[in-house]
C-alpha cells in the first residue's frame, strides 16, 4: 500500500480548531467594555506564554484561537459613550423598568462581549434593550410576556 493512503498520527500535529464566530453586527463597546477586551487580550497572551513553556500544543492552538478572536473583537470596537444632552434611552445607559407586578428592575444596555444578564447587563442587540433605545421615562415597553414602565434613565 502506499504511504499517501496512511494517515499515521505525528505528533507536532495539532488539529486546527474553527475560529470563534465575530458575528457581523457592529461591535459597540462601553469604556468598561473596552477595558475587558485588554484584559482578555493581556489574559490569553499569559496564558499562551504559560503553555509555551510547558510545549502544550493543544493549549497553544486553543489559546491562539481566543487571542484572534480578541483581538479583532478589540480592533473592530466602537467605544460608544451616551450623551448627556438627550433624555431617551441609549448605549451604555442604564434603565430602570417597573413591572406589571410592582417590581423594579434595572438594566445596563452594554455590548456582546460585556453582557452579562444575571448582573443587569444585557446587549444592545437583545429584545429587552431593542424595545427600550430611543424611549423615554414613563415610556410602556414590551418586556418577556408582559408590558413594564420606564422609571428611570441614568
Amino acid at each position: 500500500m502506499s504511504v499517501a493512503f496512511v494517515k499515521e498520527p505525528n505528533e507536532d500535529q495539532v488539529e486546527g480548531l474553527p475560529e470563534r464566530d465575530l458575528g457581523s453586527d457592529p461591535n459597540f463597546v462601553t469604556e468598561r467594555g473596552l477595558d475587558m477586551l485588554e484584559a482578555e487580550i493581556a489574559k490569553a497572551e499569559a496564558s499562551l506564554e504559560e503553555a509555551r513553556s510547558a510545549s502544550d500544543k493543544i493549549a497553544m492552538a486553543m489559546i491562539n484561537r481566543d487571542l484572534r478572536y480578541w483581538r479583532a473583537r478589540r480592533s473592530t470596537a466602537q467605544l460608544t459613550v451616551p450623551s448627556a444632552e438627550t433624555e431617551v434611552v441609549q448605549f451604555g445607559q442604564r434603565v430602570a423598568i417597573r413591572r406589571p407586578d410592582g417590581t423594579v428592575q434595572s438594566y445596563r444596555i452594554v455590548g456582546i462581549d460585556e453582557a452579562d444578564p444575571p448582573k443587569g447587563l444585557i446587549s444592545y442587540l437583545s429584545p429587552l434593550a431593542r424595545q427600550l433605545v430611543g424611549k423615554e421615562e414613563g415610556d410602556r415597553v414590551r418586556a418577556g410576556p408582559s408590558e413594564a414602565e420606564i422609571v428611570s434613565i441614568e
